[in-house]
């Protein structure tokens, strides 16, 4: 078994070993260029994992990082900042040489700090090189109020005062986040939470590449690549970010939510977590209703609604079909649309609601969740005779559904008929699958034709019946 931070034996251990195999010194910049480009002439994607910013999101980034910018990435929340940002570790190489035991991780032919630059002249060749894996290379910060400029620069060490040391010694500093990060990158997340006198403190970083500790300069030439995140609206001079900081970024990119379906059924299939089967069509249902949540206007629009909602609605579904799958002792688990029902009553205090909407939201998020299913089931239907179906059921083959239902006596409701076959087949079911899968598939077609008004439902006591 390969552990992944043990660096291969073959790497100089030395000074003069890195020395003698012709290793040069490459900023991270110009190291995340180089790794990029070689990514995009392979045909290699750079941005595993990242989902519905193809066309939109990931070519401003890689314009921003072949140009050698610091970037703020600015979006709603919920919208996959951080996800990406973390991606950029990616694009450092595998393995960097870092002076052993240096505070920085200083490359080993150019210290910066006196106790390396001492350390380089006392060992000369044999100064001792360690290597420091990429994924090292990545240091993240939430911004939160309580966020001191000893956090993120540095403060005077009272321990190394104590030893004996003068307050104007160098070697007093005890070095924040950002100086740590040498020689990587640096994410600050929600970076206008930062109080003003915080963000000042990062106007040297990002210019000057020094770094100023109670009152005195301690020139460094930091070598780092500042990334961050925040909101639009708090992202203007009029909101919590001070106008010289903002100068300071060279790139702004807006990011925003999945724009098609497709990718947010691709999202919430990347990041769920499920315990149960939920099929294609109903995570396509989840995904239409978060669309359709973000144009209504009974929902706060400026906190968004994140693309986790539409993870934690498909991780809800999955687990209600566990459970009804535990009540009813059917295997395997597998999601019906009556495990629907259980997403707005849990779900509803992830999102914020305009004033005047106390009491609704319920109402809100179940018509919302309605409406996505009739635009899935009509999509997916389309062009197909449902009225043999509703035939049946007027013909007194009633069908009942619920938690206590088992998929089996649902389809033992309804007589054999061709067009059921017809509605497995569109959502790419096959006759020989579980009862369980055939049976979501013709209870989505049985809501549908509920949502249409072309058949009757009753419900009571946890269990829905379908009629004329």
């Amino acid at each position: 078994m390969t552990v992944v931070n043990t660096p291969p034996a073959s790497l100089p251990r030395t000074l003069g070993e890195l020395r003698a195999q012709g290793h040069a010194p490459k900023g991270v910049k110009a190291e995340i260029r180089d790794n990029l480009l070689a990514a995009l002439r392979a045909g290699r994607d750079p941005w595993p994992g990242i989902v519905g910013f193809g066309q939109t999101v990931l070519p401003q980034l890689e314009r921003a990082l072949l140009a050698g910018h610091d970037l703020v990435l600015l979006g709603e929340r919920g919208q996959g900042k951080t996800r990406l940002l973390r991606t950029l570790a990616g694009l450092l190489d595998e393995w960097t040489p870092v002076i052993e035991g240096s505070e920085l991780g200083e490359h080993p032919l150019e210290p910066i700090t006196p106790r390396s630059l001492r350390r380089a002249a006392e060992f000369g060749d044999e100064l001792p090189v360690a290597w420091r894996h990429r994924s090292e290379r990545y240091t993240e910060k939430l911004a939160t109020p309580d966020t001191s400029v000893g956090d993120l620069i540095g403060d005077v060490d009272p321990v190394r005062v104590a030893e004996g040391r003068t307050l104007g010694d160098p070697e007093t500093i005890h070095f924040g986040l950002v100086p740590r990060a040498h020689r990587g990158v640096v994410a600050v997340n929600e970076l206008p939470d930062l109080a003003e006198r915080i963000q000042v403190a990062l106007l040297n970083v990002m210019e000057e590449r020094d770094i100023q500790v109670r009152g005195y300069t301690l020139r460094l030439p930091l070598d780092v690549l500042l990334v961050a995140t925040a909101n639009p609206e708090d992202y203007t001079n009029r909101g919590r970010i001070i106008t010289p900081l903002k100068d300071r970024f060279g790139a702004e990119i807006r990011t925003h939510y999945p724009r098609s379906v497709g990718a947010e059924v691709d999202v919430v299939r990347q990041e769920a977590e499920l315990v149960a089967e939920v099929g294609e069509p109903l995570l396509e249902v989840l995904a239409r209703f978060v669309r359709n949540l973000r144009e209504s206007s009974a929902v706060d629009q400026r906190s968004g609604v994140s693309a986790r909602f539409a993870v934690a609605a498909a991780e809800t579904v999955g687990a209600a079909a566990l459970r009804r799958s535990a009540l009813i002792g059917e295997e395997p688990a597998i999601a019906r649309p009556v495990d629907l029902d259980s997403v707005p009553a849990v779900l509803r205090g992830k999102l914020e609601f305009e004033s005047g909407e106390e009491g609704r939201e319920t109402e809100h998020l179940t018509h919302l969740l309605r409406r996505a299913v009739a635009e899935t089931a009509r999509d997916r239907f389309a062009g197909l005779d449902l009225g043999p179906l509703v035939d049946a059921v007027v013909d007194g083959h009633l069908v009942a559904t619920g938690e206590r239902v088992p998929g089996s006596e649902l389809l033992a409701a309804l007589p054999e008929l061709p067009v059921l076959h017809e509605v497995a087949a569109r959502l790419d079911v096959k006759a020989t699958d579980p009862p369980g899968r055939i049976a979501a598939a013709v209870e989505l077609a049985l809501e549908y034709l509920y949502l249409t008004r072309k058949l009757a439902k009753d419900s009571s006591d946890g269990e829905a019946v379908y009629g004329p």
